[in-house]
């Protein structure tokens, strides 16, 4: 089912009382960040830059698991600890923020919907927000940092619930990869597909001002408010 769909029935989409956002690929633009912050590793041991393979990989994957796939085993442990050396404020300027966040999630907000995020990043997360000014609007932010595990381990949005107070299905999960589509599915909450039809998904979303205007349209008593 895709909000592009003819047929797509808005009234479906007022089950749902929170909303949980992937980072990456979804609320912001980092991939070329992300390119510029690994490349910094293979440069680091020699290496040329990443193949478009990695570049995909290391895009969806947490710190820990791309550092494996990009340098060689013995140099791992001396990767980890490169970490300390690199300033993430130097991959700012490659950050945009995803066109129609801002509305969308404001308009969210204003209507009493919860926001959190759960994100493989580690402690870059709420320096990334001040930089594409996405600052105070989720409230829990879930990272490597203060879960037990990375996705697809569903950790993150099972302590999301938790702190919300809200059932599974009352919540859904939108993201860009097939990690965050394992993740949803072993937390046992709806799945929506942000710009990528290959997913497995309860809905594919083209496009944040799309889902502003069906969620609207849904929720009309809230549009009308002033």
């Amino acid at each position: 089912m895709s909000l592009l769909d003819a047929g797509f029935d808005v009234s479906v989409l007022r089950r749902y009382k929170g909303f949980i956002f992937d980072c990456d690929g979804v609320l912001i633009d980092s991939l070329q960040a992300n390119v510029v912050y690994y490349n910094r590793y293979r440069t680091r041991f020699g290496l040329p830059p990443m193949s478009p393979e990695d570049e995909r990989y290391t895009h969806i994957q947490n710190v820990y698991d791309s550092l494996r796939r990009i340098v060689p085993a013995v140099h791992y442990e001396e990767a980890l600890a490169y970490r300390s050396q690199i300033d993430y404020r130097d991959m700012l300027p490659f950050l945009s923020r995803e066109p129609g966040i801002r509305k969308l999630l404001g308009w969210l907000k204003a209507g009493g919907f919860l926001l959190g995020v759960d994100t493989n990043r580690m402690d870059t997360v709420h320096l990334v927000f001040k930089a594409v000014d996405l600052e105070g609007y989720f409230d829990p932010v879930m990272t490597v940092v203060n879960t037990a595990a990375p996705k697809p381990n569903p950790d993150g949005v099972r302590q999301i619930l938790e702190a919300w107070g809200l059932r599974a299905a009352d919540v859904v999960f939108l993201g860009d990869s097939s990690v965050d589509e394992e993740t949803a599915k072993n937390a046992g909450v709806d799945f929506w597909a942000f710009k990528n039809p290959d997913l497995a998904s309860d809905l594919l979303v083209p496009d944040f001002p799309m889902l502003l205007s069906a969620l609207k349209r849904a929720w009309p008593e809230l549009s009308s408010k002033p």
